[in-house]
């Protein structure tokens, strides 16, 4: 391997890392996800084919890895990523901290194959055709799942803060009737 060529995969590092954290949410385990996928590559590196991207060649071997870890994980319940979860998200009233990690949960909420795809455009910005070769679906789909993964997202997060409002109208009315 030539030098050139190990840079390359050391400036993958940061995007593989923002990736695995999007996927797993755990940072050991996004970490361990990281790790995984660079000794994959590092082993593997003579069966790249030139042609195409390495980042996307790399992004395409962590997809692989982690639905080979969400397969093998279904099959011991216990162990689900999402049990922990609370039902309802907590909105951040002050700090940028506490939103990102609402947003975080939110991201946990929706099917890998969506939030997959939603974090290699959004996050990674990477075509739908980068995202369709990462992944090993059509184009079609990708545009799919983005969009059902964007509503559903957007639909959360209005829930969560019509919840909020009709919380605060209900204890004002509350107090209005403790009034009388």
């Amino acid at each position: 391997m030539r030098a050139q060529d190990e840079a390359e995969i050391v400036a993958c590092i940061p995007s593989l890392r923002r990736y695995a954290r999007g996927l797993v949410s755990d940072p050991d385990r996004a970490d361990d996800l990281v790790q995984d996928t660079l000794e994959r590559a590092w082993s593997r590196f003579s069966m790249w084919q030139k042609r195409n991207e390495l980042r996307a060649w790399m992004f395409g071997i962590m997809h692989n890895h982690f639905i080979d870890r969400l397969r093998a994980q279904r099959s011991r319940p216990e162990d689900s990523a999402g049990d922990d979860l609370p039902e309802l998200p907590q909105r951040a009233q002050q700090t940028d901290a506490l939103e990102v990690r609402d947003l975080d949960r939110l991201l946990q909420r929706l099917p890998p194959e969506q939030r997959e795809v939603l974090l290699l455009v959004s996050v990674e910005a990477l075509s739908y055709q980068e995202v369709a070769q990462i992944t090993g679906v059509p184009l079609g789909t990708v545009m799919s799942r983005l969009s059902r993964a964007r509503a559903r997202l957007r639909d959360e997060m209005a829930g969560a803060g019509q919840g909020k409002a009709q919380d605060t109208v209900s204890s004002a009315a509350q107090k209005i009737q403790r009034v009388k």
